[in-house]
C-alpha cells in the first residue's frame, strides 16, 4: 500500500509540475503573439527584423535572462527536430510558390549557382576554418560546415521575393538558394557524422555517397515537381469539371507539402528539395494559364459569394487556388518564423553565447560568403552592387537550426555535441541580427539606386 501510495503521489506531482509548465507556456506564446500582431505595422518602419525582436525574446525569457523557459535540446532532440523540420517544410512550399518564373528564363541559373556551387564552396572554406581555427577533427568540421551553409528563405522578408513574378536579381536569387540548399546540404551532413564515427552514416563515405547525394537531389527535384502537377492538375479538373473539391485549400496545402515529403523519403530522395520542387510546380501551372498577367489581374475582385464561381472559371481557377494556397501558407510562414526563431533564443539562453561562434559567424559574413557568392557568380549577367550585395546576404537561420538539432539524435564525441550547440547558434544570432540591421536600409538604397538610373 505505502508503494502504491507513493506512486500516486509522484504521479500528482509530474501532473501538477506538468500543468504548471504547460500553462507559462500558453500564457507567454499568447502574450506574444497578441504583442507581434499589434506592433507588426511598426516593426515594418524600424530598421530591424521581427527576428531580432523575436531572438532577444526567446533569449530574456531562457536560463539567461528571467529563466521562465528551459529546453534541453539534447532530451529533446527528437521532438524539437520534428518541429523545426515542419517549419522548414512550410516556409520551402511557400518559397517554391512565390517564384513564378518559367523554368526555361536564363533567371534560374542565379540561384542554382548560388544554392549548389556556393554551398560547396561555403562547406570547404568553413571545413578549413572549423580545422585550423578552431582545432577541430576533420569530421566535425566538415559537419559545421554543412550545419551552417545552408541559407534561409525566411528570416530577412526585405531581400525575400515578395511579390508573385519579381524579377529582381538579388531577390530572385537569394530566394531560390534558400529553397535548394537546405536540402542538398543533407548528404554533407551524413559525411561528417561518418567521419564522427555515426555507423548510420556509414552510406556516405565512399563513391556511393555521391550516387545517394545525386539520386537523393534529382529524386526529389522529379518527384516534388511530378506530385505538384499531378495533385494540382486533379483538384483543378474536379473543379472545372465537376465542380468538386472546392474550398479547404488549406488542406490541400498541407496534404501536398506531406505527400511530397513522405513519397521522396520513401524512395531515398531528399524531401526538401522535393517539397520546394512541388511549391515551383502549383507556381508553374498558374503562370501557364495566366500567361504575362498577374494573378491578381487575372482573378479580379471577388465579391460575396462568387468563390464558386472564380474557382470554377477555366482561366481564373489555377490563379485563384494558387494565390489562396499561398496567402494560407505566408500566414503559417509568419508562425514558423516566429516560433523558430524564439525557440533559437531559448535554447542559446541555457547554452550561453559561444567565442567559437561569434569567429565563425563574423568569418562566414566578411570573409566565406563574399568568397563562395563571387566564386559561384563569375561571370554571372549582373552588376557589381548587385552580387555585393547577394555576397553580404547570405542569411543563416532554420536550416542550420534544423541540422543542429538533427545531428544530436546520433552518439557521437559527447564534448564535441556540447561544444556544437552554443557555437552553431551564435553564428546563427550573429546573422539574424547584421542581416536583421542591415537588410531594410540596404534594400531601400539599392532601390533608389535603380529608380534613379531608371526614372
Amino acid at each position: 500500500m505505502p508503494c502504491r501510495q507513493s506512486g500516486i503521489a509522484l504521479f500528482s506531482t509530474t501532473w501538477e509540475a506538468y500543468i504548471e509548465a504547460a500553462t507559462i507556456w500558453y500564457l507567454l506564446i499568447g502574450a506574444l503573439l497578441i504583442l507581434m500582431g499589434l506592433m507588426g505595422s511598426i516593426l515594418e518602419k524600424l530598421p530591424l527584423s521581427p527576428a531580432m525582436l523575436y531572438l532577444a525574446i526567446g533569449f530574456a525569457l531562457g536560463p539567461s535572462g528571467l529563466g521562465l523557459v528551459r529546453l534541453d535540446p539534447f532530451g529533446n532532440a527528437k521532438l524539437l527536430t520534428l518541429l523545426t523540420e515542419i517549419a522548414l517544410l512550410i516556409s520551402l512550399f511557400a518559397v517554391g510558390l512565390r517564384l513564378r518564373v518559367s523554368l526555361s528564363d536564363s533567371l534560374w541559373k542565379l540561384p542554382w549557382r548560388l544554392g549548389v556551387l556556393g554551398m560547396l564552396v561555403t562547406i570547404g572554406l568553413v571545413t578549413v576554418a572549423g580545422v585550423y581555427l578552431l582545432h577541430l577533427p576533420l569530421g566535425a568540421a566538415v559537419l559545421l560546415g554543412a550545419m551552417l551553409a545552408p541559407t534561409d528563405p525566411v528570416l530577412a522578408s526585405d531581400v525575400q521575393v515578395q511579390d508573385v513574378g519579381d524579377r529582381d536579381r538579388i531577390r530572385f536569387s537569394l530566394s531560390g538558394e534558400g529553397g535548394l540548399n537546405d536540402g542538398t546540404a543533407y548528404p554533407f551532413v551524413m559525411l561528417g557524422l561518418f567521419l564522427l564515427g555515426v555507423p548510420e552514416a556509414g552510406d556516405f563515405a565512399s563513391a556511393k555517397g555521391i550516387v545517394l547525394a545525386a539520386w537523393g537531389v534529382l529524386a526529389g527535384l522529379g518527384i516534388g515537381w511530378a506530385l505538384g502537377r499531378m495533385v494540382v492538375r486533379l483538384a483543378l479538373y474536379l473543379r472545372l469539371h465537376y465542380k468538386q473539391a472546392l474550398g479547404m485549400e488549406e488542406f490541400f496545402a498541407l496534404g501536398l507539402i506531406a505527400v511530397s515529403y513522405g513519397v521522396a523519403h520513401a524512395v531515398h530522395g531528399i524531401g526538401f528539395v522535393a517539397v520546394f520542387a512541388a511549391g515551383v510546380a502549383m507556381r508553374r501551372i498558374e503562370h501557364q494559364t495566366s500567361g504575362a498577367a498577374p494573378p491578381e489581374e487575372v482573378i479580379g475582385k471577388v465579391h460575396a459569394n462568387e468563390e464558386t464561381e472564380v474557382a470554377t472559371h477555366p482561366v481564373k481557377a489555377p490563379a485563384y487556388m494558387t494565390e489562396t494556397v499561398m496567402a494560407f501558407n505566408g500566414q503559417l510562414e509568419h508562425i514558423v518564423e516566429f516560433v523558430m526563431v524564439l525557440l533559437t533564443g531559448i535554447i542559446l539562453s541555457g547554452s550561453g553565447m559561444s567565442r567559437e561562434g561569434f569567429q565563425i559567424g563574423v568569418l562566414l559574413l566578411l570573409v566565406i560568403r563574399p568568397l563562395a557568392a563571387g566564386l559561384s557568380l563569375a561571370g554571372a549577367p549582373i552588376t557589381r552592387v548587385q552580387r555585393r550585395l547577394m555576397s553580404w546576404f547570405g542569411i543563416r537561420g532554420i536550416g542550420s537550426l534544423y541540422y543542429l538539432l538533427f545531428v544530436l539524435q546520433y552518439h557521437w564525441d559527447p564534448q564535441l555535441m556540447q561544444r556544437f550547440v552554443p557555437l552553431v547558434l551564435t553564428a546563427v544570432t550573429v546573422s539574424i541580427v547584421a542581416h536583421g540591421i542591415s537588410a531594410t536600409p540596404l534594400m531601400e538604397w539599392y532601390y533608389r539606386r535603380n529608380q534613379s538610373q531608371n526614372p
